[in-house]
């Protein structure tokens, strides 16, 4: 990462402040008016040294206290309401922060997807944020804390002796050099580290997700093995990136030191010669002193900041994904016909050289039931794809009611849509809500649902009924009994256009001629499109479609296929849908 890219990203950040001004604001004032109390001290012992020990000091002892007891309790409150205005602030700088990353990745394009594992994008969203702005605002408050101490017990050295004050600013180029140089190796390992910790967290994604993969293969050491490596990786750069950051406090003290040594030199030479007395030369010392601790703290942000600017630069990296295009400016009717057409269409996936569908004509009329049957790669996905606006025809038109689906705007497009796919996905809550979903509840047509998916049965003898909660993805949930939780979902939304992909393929016999009679009570009156191997699901489709190489080989019902002997009838013979 840059300068460059850090100033972006640190301006970016600020775009997050700027609507908590106020609160900010009144952070950085209270730690301004705390620093002025911190020359009291060495002031108040320069008085004590000349005046109170000579015995002709006017000044009341008791008083003493008092006043130094004040102090510290008006500092000490001035910096707790500093520290909260402002972490108040970035709380809600985090909060509208992890709001756009969500709206960044909800939006995104799919290629998005394929590249970002769900574990990595949780942790962009969840942890980044909160680590950066914990970084940063705690960089920050030490540097307002800290650094206004530093100026106000600068302008009182310079008002006690502003000779010997103008000697300290001598080793500032030095400083400044060592500073720079430690702070570019910090963010270089400090960058190699957050890319080993995002890649640690996409290996355990791994294993959690594909467990049972993991078992089935005995792979429990291999993967462990994986995990060691990257973790130990880790560790070594970020042992590294904290050996880098802890050079920079003994590394500056000593530089500061020789400034230090020369000024206490002087200071002790003007005392000898009378230009001084004890008073002014213990105050001097004693401010002096007083600025060594905040320089400390100071030079030690370098590395929280430095770690906060390169989790925001990962953030806003996820947050620039290019959004899902949508050109279109068509709304659907609420009652669309369902009339589907794919006229010479091509689609050709980027980095690909083959394509996924080639010059396909497909005419899929309102209320029909077709079937897409072929084997793997032939174009089946695709299609659906393509439909749903996921994918964009290379070549070729797609209309849906006569309008261009590029025409139609995304959001109207797939409302007419109900999709089940072999890839079930299910949310952590109860089964009510996963069939309504984003849709308003209705307890009766949830059982209505539920009762065409085969599965009422089963949740009428749930603890909670249709308020049972069913675990991530479904995990309290048999296979099959999360697909019938799927199939209903899709019944409760009660689109126009039906897609089944393999949706019964993880039910048992009684199960899918269950869900096939609650196809066929639709057949008729929702257009519907089904991907199937089993023959059972797609004997009774109005056509079948064939598909090879991106194409239609073959077209007709069951019977007609099957009496010209071809593909699809060798397809059943070879009990490939079967």
């Amino acid at each position: 990462m840059h300068a460059t890219s850090h100033k972006k990203t640190a301006s970016r950040l600020l775009g997050y402040i700027a609507p908590h001004k106020a609160e900010f604001g009144g952070g950085v004032a209270c730690f301004f008016i705390a620093a002025t109390f911190e020359p009291a001290i060495p002031a108040l012992l320069k008085q004590l040294l000349d005046q109170g020990f000579s015995g002709s000091s006017q000044f009341p002892v008791w008083l003493l206290p008092v006043i130094v007891i004040g102090l510290f309790v008006i500092r000490g409150l001035l910096s707790f309401a500093g520290t909260y205005l402002f972490g108040s602030s970035t709380s809600k700088a985090v909060f509208s922060l992890r709001n756009d990353l969500l709206r960044a990745v909800v939006g995104a394009d799919a290629s998005l997807y394929n590249s970002l594992s769900p574990g990595v994008a949780a942790s962009r969203v969840i942890n980044d944020p909160n680590s950066t702005m914990a970084s940063l605002s705690g960089a920050v408050i030490t540097v307002l804390r800290d650094g206004t101490t530093l100026i106000a017990m600068l302008g009182y050295l310079f008002y006690l002796n502003w000779k010997l004050t103008l000697i300290t600013f001598a080793i500032a180029p030095a400083l400044a050099y060592v500073v720079r140089k430690v702070q570019k190796r910090v963010l270089r390992l400090g960058g190699q580290a957050y890319e080993s910790q995002i890649r640690l967290i996409g290996i355990v994604d791994d294993i959690i997700r594909a467990w049972r993969v993991v078992r089935t293969f005995d792979a429990g050491e291999f993967e462990q093995k994986r995990f060691r490596q990257e973790a130990q990786h880790y560790r070594r750069m970020t042992l590294k990136s904290i050996a880098a950051g802890a050079t920079m406090t003994p590394l500056t003290q000593t530089v500061a030191s020789f400034g230090v040594a020369l000024i206490l030199t002087l200071a002790l030479i003007e005392a000898n010669q009378g230009q001084a007395t004890v008073g002014d030369f213990i105050a001097f010392i004693t401010a002096m002193l007083m600025t060594i601790s905040p320089m400390k703290h100071l030079t030690d942000v370098t590395q929280p900041i430095i770690g906060g600017l390169i989790g925001a630069k990962a953030c806003f990296d996820l947050m620039d994904t290019p959004p899902e295009p949508d050109h279109g400016t068509r709304t659907l009717p609420d009652q669309p016909a369902g009339d589907l057409k794919f006229a010479q269409v091509t689609v050709r996936y980027p980095g690909s050289e083959q394509s996924a569908l080639a010059s396909l004509n497909l005419h899929i009329r309102p209320g029909q039931t077709i079937a897409l049957v072929g084997p793997s790669g032939s174009g089946k996905t695709t299609v659906i794809n393509t439909l749903l606006g996921f994918v964009a025809p290379t070549e070729g038109q797609v209309s849906f009611d006569g309008m261009d689906l590029q025409d139609i705007r995304k959001t109207s497009l797939r409302r007419q849509f109900a999709v089940v796919s072999q890839d079930i996905v299910l949310f952590d809550g109860s089964v009510a809500d996963n069939v309504a979903y984003v849709l308003p509840k209705d307890p009766a047509r949830i059982e209505q649902c539920l009762r065409a998916a085969n599965l009422w049965g089963f949740v009428e003898r749930m603890p909670e009924g249709v308020e049972t909660l069913i675990g991530s993805n479904g995990s309290r949930l048999s296979g099959g009994q999360r697909q019938r939780l799927a199939i209903a979902r899709a019944l409760y939304k009660d689109a126009r256009i039906w897609v089944f992909d393999e949706a019964t393929s993880a039910l048992d016999s009684e199960s899918e001629r269950a869900v096939q009679q609650s196809i066929e009570q639709l057949q008729g009156e929702k257009t519907l499109i089904l991907i199937a191997h089993r023959l059972s699901t797609v004997r009774n489709a109005d056509c079948i479609y064939v598909l090879g190489d991106g194409r239609v080989l073959e077209a007709g019902s069951h019977d007609t296929l099957i009496a010209s002997n071809g593909l699809y009838a060798n397809m059943v013979k070879a009990q490939a849908i079967t």
